[in-house]
């Protein structure tokens, strides 16, 4: 167990991370034999947040306690992509006689092109940003 520990100690001290080292401190705390509470207190996190680091650790290792891929919210147009949105735009007011391209149309163009399915309010944030309308 002193072997552990120590080889513990050495991961904290190379780790770059500060949510990971609070999470390795947490069970470098456990392992020497503090309570759950006494864990939360000296690290100023919640209790609730020892308790599934330790219960994470215990299933499946210090390798289960990397932060996991977050779903959030999607990233926007590109740049690029933009740039070609309204050169698309463009392009379809000089074919349309005058008319202009509607919002369903550009949503449209955007799911088909970039595979992002905006909301009808959405794309006319984005008419808005990249200064078409």
């Amino acid at each position: 167990m002193d072997k552990h520990i120590k080889e513990l100690a050495s991961l904290i001290r190379r780790e770059k991370n500060a949510k990971m080292r609070i999470k390795l401190l947490a069970l470098q705390h456990f392992i020497e034999g503090q309570s759950r509470s006494q864990i939360a207190d000296y690290l100023k996190v919640s209790r609730t947040s020892v308790n599934k680091w330790v219960s994470v650790y215990l299933s499946h290792g210090i390798a289960g306690l990397a932060d996991k891929r977050r779903s959030g919210r999607r990233p926007g147009l590109s740049s690029e992509q933009q740039r070609q949105l309204a050169d698309y735009i463009v392009r379809c007011q000089s074919h349309c006689d005058g008319h202009s391209v509607t919002g369903q149309a550009i949503q449209a163009y955007i799911a088909r092109s970039f595979g992002i399915d905006y909301e009808i309010s959405t794309v006319y944030r984005i008419l808005n940003k990249i200064s078409v309308s």
